[in-house]
Parts: C-alpha cells; structure tokens; sequence
C-alpha cells in the first residue's frame, strides 16, 4: 500500500494534461513560467486559480476508493464513490465521497453502510510545468503561497459541518463512524477541536494519507 506523495501529484498532472486539461486549467502562468502554487515571495500577477479544483477532486475520491478497496474486500465489504442516502441527508448535489458498503451501488440505505469517508485532499507540494509536458518539483507546502487540503479552515469547516448533519438525521446513523481524509497537517487552532468532536462521537478522526 501507498499514501500519497509527490509521485502521486505529478501522475494527476500529467494524467490531466494527456486527457483532458490544458496547462492554464493546472498552472498559475507566471512570468517565470507555469507553476501549480505561488511560490513564495512571487505575486500571484492578479491571478485566482479554480479550474483545478474540481480536477483534483475526481481524482483523489478515485484514489481513495483505490486504496480502500483491498481492505473493504478483506471485510466483505464494497469501497462506493458518491454514495447517496436520504436518511442520512446525502443527498445526489452532496453524497458521500467514499463509503464501505454491503453493496456496490451507489444508492444505499443506512444498515449496508459500515464506514463513511468525507475527503478533503489537494495538489499539497508545488510543482513547475515545462514544456513538451515535464513536471518538476519545487518545494513542499512550507514554500509555496497556496493553503492545501486540512489547512483550510474552509475545508474544516465544511467537514465538520456534514459530519454533523449526518450524526443529527437520525437513529440509524448513529453508529456509523465517519472518517475525514485529507493529504496535509491541520492548523494549531483545530488541533483541540479535532479531539473534542472525536471523544463527542462526531467523528472518529481526521487522516493525513500523505
């Protein structure tokens, strides 16, 4: 088994490039050439990148379940993307990321969900684009501008958020942990946060795969 590394995050761009992206969807175009953060100490040349997010996204929900799915098979169990159940408000516009299931499908009803994964994970390291499609590394996540993964509060934020919304639906989920997957550290500040919704039984942790 293998977590996530820099290896990982040049494959994403490289398999972006080959199929479907253009380097101006992946890459801040600096004057000093194509970069996927701020380095720091650069300006950002008036630029806001979002094209990337919901790229990376696919790709690490689709990882994830790759990683999983060896250990869901040894417990009999189905490694689900997008797992959608009214009961626990997941809904079609805001599914679950990842689930083990009694059943490969999709549309699930609470008793065949074993354990549900809401994944927070980005492009962490930064990266330079060179043409005819090399990819080279710049720094770790301490040299660039860019706040990846569990180091945005708005991330956090959000996770706790549906991790609560689904411990209040009702009886049924009460007892389904729920797990937040991210590639990078947290902040200081949710450092006690994290600990006191796991002893509340919010959820049962935030993972690093990195």
């Amino acid at each position: 088994m293998r977590l996530w590394n820099n290896d990982t995050e040049i494959q994403f761009f490289t398999e972006a490039l080959r199929n479907f992206a253009s380097p101006e969807q992946l890459f801040y175009k600096l004057k000093s050439g194509y970069f996927a953060y701020i380095p720091g100490g650069l300006s950002a040349e008036n630029q806001t990148l979002q094209s990337r997010n919901a790229l990376i996204g696919r790709f690490t929900e689709k990882w994830c379940k790759t990683l999983f799915h060896p250990i869901a098979k040894q417990l009999g169990l189905f490694a689900v993307n997008s797992v959608v159940c009214e009961e626990l408000s997941l809904t079609g516009r805001s599914s679950a990321d990842l689930a083990l299931c009694t059943t490969n499908d999709v549309e699930q009803i609470p008793e065949n969900i074993k354990l549900l994964f809401e994944i927070k994970m980005s492009v962490v390291s930064n990266y330079r684009f060179k043409q005819p499609g090399e990819i080279e590394f710049v720094s770790d996540y301490k040299g660039h501008q860019g706040t990846p993964s569990l180091l945005r509060s708005d991330s956090m934020l959000k996770a706790i958020g549906k991790s609560i919304n689904i411990c209040v639906s009702g009886v049924a989920s009460a007892k389904i942990p729920i797990i937040v997957l991210g590639n990078s550290p947290i902040k200081d500040s949710y450092v006690k946060k994290v600990d006191f919704l796991k002893t509340a039984g919010v959820n049962q942790g935030f993972w690093s795969l990195n």
